[in-house]
């Protein structure tokens, strides 16, 4: 869902005001539509994205039980129960604020089937964006909204 939501920040000129690195270089919100923006980063910051997301696959691994290994599918363990981090962090990637704590069973599942409808809407959302930029007309209901785009989008550093 962030992919889906980022995609229309960044299409919208929304970006954050302060420079993307130390040498005062600004987000290359110019440089035009999502995919162009993610093409305008240096290797430097898109491999710290990626390693960002590498640690969070790895953290669920290590300090979670896989769900084909008898653990909860769409469980992500608290950063706060476990000792695989050295420090302290301040809110944990599944429900920071605790919403969700004193909720019934019954509210969870309906929460989470909602999730997943959610996320699985958001995913053919990010794909129609991409595909309507790729090919122009293969989404009927984009055409026109969103620019061309002729780089390769499956090759992050091409």
């Amino acid at each position: 869902m962030a992919a889906f939501v980022g995609y229309i920040v960044q299409s919208n000129g929304i970006h954050w005001p302060f420079p993307i690195d130390f040498a005062g270089n600004p987000y290359p919100y110019a440089a035009g539509s999502p995919p162009e923006q993610w093409d305008a980063l240096s290797d430097a910051a898109k491999w710290q994205i990626i390693l960002f997301v590498g640690f969070l696959e790895w953290f669920s691994e290590a300090a979670g039980t896989h769900y084909m290994c008898g653990g909860v599918p769409g469980a992500y363990p608290k950063f706060s129960d476990h000792k695989v981090i050295p420090h302290p962090v301040p809110f944990n990637l599944f429900d920071p604020f605790g919403f969700s704590g004193g909720k019934s069973a019954e509210a969870k599942e309906k929460g989470l089937i909602k999730e997943l409808n959610n996320g699985r809407l958001a995913m053919i959302g990010i794909l129609g964006f991409i595909s309507e930029q790729r090919v122009e007309g293969s989404v009927p209901l984009l055409k026109g909204l969103v620019s061309h785009y002729d780089g390769e989008t499956m090759a992050p550093f091409g």
